[in-house]
């Protein structure tokens, strides 16, 4: 079975770098975890923005739908007791509660190492688990990018375009690399 990870809201919150760390996943190189609290935040957090309530609505209920093993429940009582950022408690409690072996988060700061080392859960930058993965699998992590660059319906429709996209997405390090790798 793929190591567990907990993907905080913020790196699920930009499409193109959400729409690439859940294909990963679905071709098994990491099994993705979330808490309610999670996908509540990511709800809230688009319609802030001024995305259409009912699109939001469809897209975190087509995720949750599509990943049914994500959803980590039972951690509530952790919260708590745990020591990290008070607003990250809960991503820490549901790493815990889902035996991740990591938090793959753009707030590394919110998570001190006294406060995950106890339960022995990495905290990793979205951009170093990106290029983590790709060292674990270049050909299934470099495919899936080509594969959804060509799904989109609207730009970018390239590698090179989806690959600036994960740029500005806080991924500019596996940007890098796909594009030397890919010359």
């Amino acid at each position: 079975m793929p190591f567990a990870v907990v993907l905080d809201t913020c790196v699920l919150y930009p499409a193109h770098l959400r729409d690439t760390l859940l294909r990963i996943t679905e071709r098994g190189l990491y099994r993705a975890l979330w808490s309610a609290d999670i996908v509540e935040e990511l709800r809230r957090n688009l319609v802030d923005d001024g995305i259409d309530r009912d699109a939001v609505n469809h897209l975190v209920d087509e995720m949750v739908a599509a990943f049914p093993d994500a959803a980590v429940s039972g951690y509530q009582s952790l919260i708590d007791g745990l020591t990290c950022h008070p607003k990250d408690r809960h991503v820490l409690a549901a790493a815990v509660r889902g035996g991740a072996a990591a938090i793959v988060t753009f707030n590394t700061k919110d998570f001190p190492a006294p406060s995950v080392d106890p339960y022995e859960v990495e905290v990793i930058h979205a951009d170093i688990f990106l290029l983590d993965l790709l060292d674990l699998a270049p050909g299934a992590v470099i495919d899936e990018l080509e594969r959804q660059a060509m799904a989109n319906r609207r730009e970018p429709k390239s590698l090179a375009g989806l690959l600036d996209a994960l740029a500005r997405a806080g991924a500019p390090s596996f940007a890098d690399e796909i594009r030397r790798r890919t010359r």
